[in-house]
């Protein structure tokens, strides 16, 4: 984990204040890791710039692991990017029952200049299916990290348990005996 006064100190986090003083947003606990599993999850497959800094905003605003939420992000990277919004607009058009679009794509030997006004019509073209199959699969890994961590956690809580009750069991036998 970073040190938490380095954090709180730096200058360009100083415009959050005393919000980063809530020893929440830094202790692992099951509370704390599950919500920063599921606020890094979603936010990183909302399909925004600098997710970051919401998915920063969200954990202070949340009270979970503000660290793990932040990292989370970088699931989405450039090179996973692509084969992600891609099964997103396939996701969202499956839903919407939509044939994919057709991109249109310069001609080889033509002078292709990329513009504002092109990326307006394609995206015009695919941004429903792309949003939509983004927000479902930002949600449900939200969900699923959220579970999957609260179970894990409540799993190694228990085994713990376990060796525990075994380790006091066989001292008390050898004690006996």
């Amino acid at each position: 984990m970073p040190d938490v006064q380095r954090i709180r100190q730096h200058k360009r986090l100083q415009f959050f204040g005393t919000l980063l003083h809530d020893a929440n947003l830094w202790h692992l606990n099951r509370r704390s890791v599950s919500g920063a599993m599921g606020v890094g999850l979603f936010m990183a497959f909302v399909p925004i710039p600098l997710q970051m800094v919401p998915a920063a905003a969200l954990a202070i605003w949340l009270r979970v692991n503000l660290p793990i939420s932040v990292a989370l992000v970088w699931l989405t990277n450039p090179f996973t990017m692509p084969p992600v919004f891609y099964v997103s607009y396939k996701l969202g058009s499956w839903v919407l029952q939509q044939p994919a679009a057709e991109i249109t794509v310069p001609v080889p030997d033509a002078p292709f200049e990329l513009s504002w006004s092109w990326i307006v019509v394609e995206f015009g073209k695919i941004g429903a299916p792309f949003l939509l199959g983004s927000m479902l699969i930002a949600c449900g890994a939200a969900l699923a990290g959220y579970w999957g961590m609260h179970a894990f956690w409540r799993l190694q809580v228990v085994r713990d348990w376990e060796k525990r009750k075994k380790k006091r069991r066989a001292s008390a036998s050898t004690k006996r005996g």
